[in-house]
């Protein structure tokens, strides 16, 4: 099994429209209602991948109550897989994501993301978040130490911290994990990301404008090396249209597809994430699990909402990805 963990969950609504004018009115063409928040996403991918996975987070209100219901819904009726003879997960095709979600009693945030089907850009306004006391952060603690002992064989932990959780929260997990002994990899920005390199999480996924920022370094290789002498064992940076970058400590390396793909590229880095996952979960060599991101994450830009990626293009992109040594600078 493997384990996401979303303490900022979201009910994410993404808005369609013809063209995006400011300051005017607009019909929308479509709306999609989806849990969210980027654990959330991650471990729709993998289920969709054929992984076991388990979501935990917080999770209060009315907004909250959605959340689960579309979750379980999404459970009900399987993620589609992608079918024989992709190589991935245990059952070859779907499998159900497990909802460990704990309760506050803030509500859940909202994200609305507004998609210009003339462009394909999208506008994201994202909520802060219920505020989450000291006893509900104690109680998270304790239900995540249990799901540590309940045969998890990776952890991410991804996203945003809401308001009242502590800042060094993410440093605190990875560091439960890693006493537990599973690896754990961790996605975030700022502070606390800088906090969390200093816990040694075994991978940490920035993309690289919030690499640059705790490193002070805007050459991805060097702040990749960086990241990695404050404390990360390997830094897969997101470089977006141009690829990724995978720095660890047998080597690194650089990939990207063959095209440029238009469409919407929210919760590309999160299908990143459940690449890199997954082939930890297989003990696949660093390359492959590299180009498996990679692939992953340009075909969720063919892919209507985040948490979902186009399987033809997976499949036709996961061949063509060219990965390449990076030099040491």
């Amino acid at each position: 099994m493997i384990l996401t963990v979303t303490l900022n969950a979201a009910l994410d609504l993404t808005y369609r429209v013809p063209h995006l004018v400011p300051h005017a009115s607009h019909r929308v063409r479509e709306v999609t209602e989806r849990p969210g928040g980027k654990g959330l996403n991650v471990a729709r991918v993998l289920g969709a991948l054929g992984f076991r996975t388990t979501v935990t987070g917080f999770v209060g209100g009315e907004t909250g109550r959605t959340l689960r219901t579309l979750l379980a819904a999404d459970g009900d009726h399987g993620s589609g897989g992608i079918g024989g003879g992709s190589g991935v997960g245990e059952s070859g095709g779907s499998a159900a994501v497990t909802d460990a979600l704990v309760e506050v009693a803030g509500a859940t945030r909202r994200t609305v993301g507004v998609v210009d089907e003339s462009t394909g850009d999208t506008t994201q306004l994202n909520e802060p978040g219920p505020h989450v006391s000291p006893e509900e952060w104690e109680g998270f603690l304790a239900a995540y130490r249990r799901l540590l002992e309940q045969g998890v064989e990776a952890v991410a932990l991804c996203g945003s911290l809401p308001p009242g959780v502590p800042v060094g929260a993410y440093a605190t997990l990875v560091r439960e994990a890693r006493t537990a002994g599973i690896p754990v990899l961790l996605d975030t920005s700022g502070e606390p990301l800088r906090r969390g390199l200093a816990a040694r999480p075994d991978l940490v996924k920035p993309n690289a404008d919030e690499l640059a920022g705790i490193t002070g370094t805007a050459e991805p290789l060097r702040a990749a090396r960086a990241a990695q002498r404050r404390g990360a064992r390997a830094v897969a940076a997101s470089l977006g249209a141009d690829g990724m970058l995978l720095v660890t400590q047998d080597g690194a390396w650089s990939a990207a597809v063959p095209e440029r793909l238009a469409g919407n590229p929210t919760g590309a880095g999160d299908s990143a994430v459940a690449g890199l996952l997954s082939g930890l979960a297989e003990d696949l060599p660093w390359p492959e699990r590299l180009a498996r991101a990679v692939a992953l994450s340009a075909a969720t830009v063919r892919a209507p909402v985040a948490g979902e990626f186009d399987e033809q293009t997976y499949a036709r992109m996961l061949p063509s990805v060219r990965v390449r040594g990076a030099e040491t600078p």
